[in-house]
């Protein structure tokens, strides 16, 4: 029987970091306690990815770079994201349902589904890896690049990773394409006129 894969991603709105996609065959059955990732705590998920990972059919992440991001620009990145995790998967799904408006271009069957990381449980489950795996790699941007908060935000623009910006200058886990490192970015050169990054 052809099996279904959810897929969804993490990251399309911080400033800074990766976008993180996750692909997931769950088993047949009952798969308990799987929701939006966002509407969460922190230790649901961490606990409900560690079941993922045991018990589901297939599963695969794809993160993309900050640099890549500016390249592509975020939704094209979130689209390779979504591409490779899926293409990652073995055994293939003979269908991909994908979180939100629209899917990638993928050589599968694939629907996209609004909502769906709260009402497909296999997107659920991608939605879950993604935010967890993404968490992990802010944390230890954090470590890399003390003075931002990244393990506390997340790379998310709240008003404390504003202020981190407009005092440190943006680093290289930042996205040089979103509005407010650009700004950033041009402020902390004319005050210095180095552009270098941290």
């Amino acid at each position: 029987m052809a099996r279904t894969a959810g897929v969804d991603e993490a990251g399309r709105g911080p400033l800074a970091g990766p976008v993180v996609a996750a692909a997931v065959i769950l088993p047949d059955g009952e798969f308990a306690g799987l929701a939006d990732s966002k509407t969460l705590s922190e230790s649901a998920r961490r606990r409900l990815a560690g079941e993922i990972r045991i018990r589901a059919v297939a599963w695969a992440l794809a993160v993309v770079s900050p640099g890549d991001i500016d390249r592509l620009n975020i939704l094209q990145a979130t689209m390779l994201g979504m591409q490779q995790a899926v293409a990652r998967l073995a055994p293939q799904p003979g269908l991909v349902l994908v979180d939100g408006n629209r899917c990638p271009a993928l050589v599968l069957p694939a629907r996209a589904i609004v909502g769906g990381d709260a009402s497909e449980p296999a997107i659920s489950a991608a939605s879950i890896l993604a935010k967890v795996a993404r968490d992990q790699l802010m944390v230890t941007l954090d470590e890399v690049h003390p003075g931002y908060g990244f393990a506390q935000h997340k790379g998310y623009p709240t008003a404390a990773h504003r202020a981190a910006l407009e005092r440190l200058g943006p680093c290289i886990a930042h996205r040089q394409s979103f509005a407010p490192v650009r700004r950033a970015m041009a402020a902390r050169t004319a005050l210095t006129g180095d552009r270098t990054l941290r």
